[in-house]
């Protein structure tokens, strides 16, 4: 009778997972989704610069139009405020429009830097952003005229 009784109250027993396989299980979760984070980070990196590709050639669309309408592109003291607000200065435009609502951001919400002439091909703008640390100059600049 032992036994049945040793029986019945194993089959009684809630089966369940102990404090320490609860750790372990919540651990690994953790390692999942600390590794998933980094890698997000990374491609986060590469759709900045890509969405920095698309810049270029959607303001450069607007830039070539500033100039099919007044015969040149805005001087670089002018910037990109001259396709918001009608510029200053010389050189005037003739038949000026707003061709945007604001002055264009990068990814790391900071203004492009505009030149005309550009540092490369003269003749033609250049834009650069400053890339993620905000500095002028740094390795992770980008330009228009290096595509």
């Amino acid at each position: 009778m032992k036994i049945n009784q040793r029986q019945q109250i194993k089959g009684n027993r809630l089966s369940g997972f102990t404090l320490l396989e609860m750790v372990i299980v919540l651990g690994i979760i953790g390692l999942i989704i600390g590794g998933a984070i980094s890698v997000m980070g990374k491609v986060g990196e590469g759709a900045a610069i890509q969405r920095v590709k698309g810049d270029f050639n959607s303001i450069g669309s607007v830039l070539k139009m500033y100039k099919i309408n007044n015969g040149f592109y805005p001087s670089s003291s002018q910037g990109l405020k001259a396709l918001v607000d009608r510029p200053g200065g010389a050189p005037a435009p003739k038949s000026w429009t707003a061709l945007a609502d604001r002055v264009p951001m990068d990814p790391w919400n900071q203004e492009y830097t505009y030149k005309f002439p550009g540092s490369k091909v003269a003749t033609e703008y250049e834009l650069i952003t400053k890339g993620k640390d905000g500095q002028l100059g740094t390795d992770d600049d980008m330009s228009s005229q290096n595509q």
